[in-house]
């Protein structure tokens, strides 16, 4: 029985999505303490609660402490089944988060799935779902996979009531993927999404963007998002490379002004593009996991975050590879596993 401290690092949820992926993956069992002790409102939230649910299905698992609040989950997991599966959060809470938790177990199962996931689709803290389908998922495609994703209704916090599908075929063993350098850019688009908000506000965040980076019109879309349930905000940018999708996000919030929004997404696009580096900080912290399942891989990237160091401790926990992180520049890291 592998024993994580839900305090340490981070101390966040990814702890505990994390354990429960690698332990439906490799098998061994877990127990995780002190869930979310450093956070306003500790222990299990509804998402939280969700991805346990969830893998629990998967994995034909017993677990204990699988409540809201808890601070305790024992998670023994027992064969892996594909097929169709329907995870409802039941509130804003992330769907892309309770994915990143069933999703490596999936890549390695018998046969193909279909997911249909409910809850937040575009919230902040969580990767919204237009980094997952143009961003992450190509790039486990690239490792052997054959995902396809499709979203029918946004879900904007707090109102959540998002939906989307996703459809798995696996493979037998995940390729190493190698991302080195950026290379020439071959696009770029910032789109701004209102939901039951006036579209001057996305207007006005493409303003900011079109100043602050000197970007023509044809690389702004403004756009209502007319079936969702709750008013939200959110503005994206896409940067199309030789090696990668990125996409970066900021999120409308009430008392923040659109052009505050739209610095906020700015200062990540600058942040990116300042070096030739594939790898933006938050797909850092997603390709960890499916690079060492696949036992091998590297990729360069901004100076990691708390949350990936303490990912990449979690990882070694439960699986026996050699994640070294490098410094070769200014700013710049090299992160490699090694088998």
């Amino acid at each position: 029985m592998i024993r994580i401290d839900g305090s340490f690092g981070e101390g966040g949820g990814q702890i505990v999505r994390t354990s429960l992926a690698l332990s439906l993956v490799t098998g061994k069992p877990f127990t995780i303490d002190h869930i979310r002790a450093g956070r306003d409102k500790p222990g299990l939230m509804r998402q939280h609660l969700a991805a346990v649910n969830a893998a629990a299905e998967i994995g034909h698992a017993e677990v204990s402490g699988n409540h809201l609040g808890s601070r305790r989950v024992t998670f023994e997991p027992g064969k892996i089944r594909s097929g169709r599966f329907h995870f409802t959060i039941g509130s804003a809470g992330s769907c892309t988060l309770v994915l990143q938790t069933v999703l490596p177990a999936l890549l390695q199962a018998q046969g193909p799935s279909e997911l249909i996931l409910e809850g937040g689709t575009h919230n902040p803290h969580a990767p919204p779902y237009d980094f997952l389908a143009e961003c992450f998922l190509p790039l486990l495609n690239r490792m052997g996979t054959h995902i396809t994703t499709a979203l029918e209704r946004s879900g904007f916090y707090p109102a959540g009531g998002g939906k989307f599908q996703v459809s798995i075929q696996p493979a037998r063993r995940l390729a190493p993927l190698e991302l080195i350098g950026r290379g020439p850019i071959r696009s770029k688009l910032a789109r701004a999404v209102v939901a039951g908000l006036p579209l001057s506000i996305a207007q006005r965040e493409l303003s900011v963007v079109a100043e602050r980076l000197k970007w023509g019109s044809e690389a702004l879309v403004a756009a209502d998002c007319m079936n969702a349930k709750g008013p939200g905000n959110v503005l994206t940018v896409e940067i199309v490379s030789d090696a990668v999708t990125e996409v970066m996000s900021a999120f409308g919030q009430r008392g923040v002004s659109a052009e505050k929004v739209a610095r906020d997404a700015v200062r990540q696009v600058r942040e990116y593009l300042q070096y030739d580096l594939p790898v933006g900080r938050y797909l850092a912290d997603q390709l960890l996991l499916p690079l060492a399942m696949a036992g091998k891989g590297r990729f360069r990237t901004l100076t990691p975050t708390r949350h990936t160091q303490t990912n990449i401790e979690i990882i070694k926990r439960f699986l026996d590879v050699d994640i070294r992180l490098s410094q070769f520049a200014d700013h710049q890291w090299e992160i490699a596993i090694i088998c």
